[in-house]
């Protein structure tokens, strides 16, 4: 199934498709971003993974060209885009924002921490298709479908999420703690003389 061409057919679309597609303009101010890579951090190339640390989780972008990236928001007014609250949200609009403005104060690295694993598609590609993506509006959970599948979705094909397996994983250790608690609480003991 080809990723890159959008459906027409509701508002709302799974798997990163999306129905609107307009250009976004970019403001003219290189700010905090430029400040940062003169201070030692490399600077992102094309097609390049952000992972943006947050209190609680890690947002992630996609960095596109001239300090911007693509990104999911919530497509409400009332939330901040990238907010812990935009996450109770079950859509959300793809971004083409300055990465100083996506930061909100937060630190950031570049992450292509799948690499290793997956292959990641030719940059004109990456790039083509993110920039397809924008202004779209498409589904979002917080399990199924966050920015961290949509990166990755964007950049190698597919669609993962390592934070909600991470997650995942240790929800499973605690549960399998508690229920060996359990067990043992109710198993019979031994008689003592």
């Amino acid at each position: 199934m080809e990723r890159e061409q959008a459906e027409v057919n509701a508002d709302v679309t799974p798997s990163w498709k999306g129905t609107e597609s307009n250009s976004a303009t970019k403001p003219e101010s290189p700010g905090k971003f430029i400040k940062q890579t003169a201070e030692g951090k490399p600077k992102p190339r094309p097609g390049d993974l952000i992972e943006i640390f947050r209190i609680g989780y890690e947002h992630w972008a996609i960095y596109v060209e001239d300090d911007y990236v693509v990104h999911l928001a919530s497509p409400s007014e009332e939330f901040e885009a990238g907010s812990i609250t935009s996450v109770f949200s079950n859509r959300a609009v793809v971004k083409y924002s300055r990465l100083e403005d996506v930061l909100h104060g937060c630190s950031w690295k570049i992450n292509n921490k799948l690499d290793g694993t997956y292959l990641p598609l030719p940059v004109d590609r990456i790039i083509q298709r993110t920039k397809m993506m924008i202004n779209k509006i498409v589904q979002y959970s917080l399990i199924e479908g966050n920015c961290e599948h949509f990166v990755n979705d964007l950049r190698y094909g597919v669609h993962r999420s390592q934070q909600v397996e991470h997650a995942l994983r240790e929800g499973a250790k605690a549960a399998g703690a508690v229920l060996s608690a359990v067990v043992d609480s109710i198993r019979p003991k031994p008689a003592t003389a």
